[in-house]
């Protein structure tokens, strides 16, 4: 089966993670299931200027093109990250170019919201704290809540980025239970041992390792020992 992720884009701060982990599946010959949140469109828009609409999505609103990479009123952080990537290093072999397939946060016909349509994991980038909340007590409230039922009720990977400081018992309670039924709790919280000359060196050290939680090969950073 070619690899299918399901990404869900919630509304904490951190959308460039979520770009850059689409930019990188796609790249890396992933088809991706995308659903944004009413609050991650809000951030899409306030971090990076994106103008997603969410009843007429289409792919360029969020992976803009190089020429628009290009243009001077740009964000500047997209134009770091994803500027002259091309897709960004993501292993040794050439790989056809993944498809990304849209699905309204309200759809809840959508295939990812079963578990007999099989995908190879899913990831939340980032994870809000109420959607971490939501998925640590099963509330299925939107299409993300329950794709990420579906994945832990099937045992399959479901990673979850949450991206907040300071954390609260609450927050590490739900992180807590998150991890107990069967998730990885992966904050974007960078490191900085593996020649940081950039943001971009960041943000990929991020995606990186939800790349490795997916087991998808990449060349993303200089690993430790290397």
């Amino acid at each position: 089966m070619k690899p299918n992720f399901v990404l869900g884009v919630t509304g904490a701060s951190g959308a460039i993670y979520a770009v850059r982990l689409l930019d990188v599946l796609l790249a890396g010959g992933c088809d991706v299931q995308l659903s944004i949140s009413p609050a991650g469109q809000t951030v899409l828009a306030q971090e990076l200027g994106l103008k997603v609409d969410l009843e007429a999505f289409s792919l360029d609103q969020l992976l803009p093109s190089q020429e628009r990479l290009a243009d001077g009123e740009a964000n500047q952080l997209l134009k770091q990250v994803l500027g002259g990537a091309g897709g960004g290093p993501v292993g040794p072999r050439a790989r056809e170019r993944g498809a990304a397939r849209y699905h309204h946060f309200r759809d809840l016909m959508a295939p990812m919201a079963s578990g007999s349509s099989l995908t190879s994991g899913m990831v939340v980038c980032p994870c809000s704290g109420g959607t971490l909340s939501a998925i640590a007590h099963g509330a299925s409230e939107n299409l993300i809540h329950r794709a990420a039922d579906v994945h832990l009720k099937e045992g399959r990977k479901l990673v979850l980025v949450p991206r907040e400081t300071p954390l609260s018992i609450v927050q590490l309670d739900n992180m807590r239970r998150a991890v107990e039924a069967g998730a990885v709790v992966l904050p974007a919280a960078p490191g900085f041992y593996h020649g940081v000359a950039g943001v971009r060196d960041l943000v990929d050290f991020v995606v990186a390792r939800v790349c490795d939680q997916l087991g998808i090969e990449h060349s993303l950073m200089r690993r430790w020992g290397e």
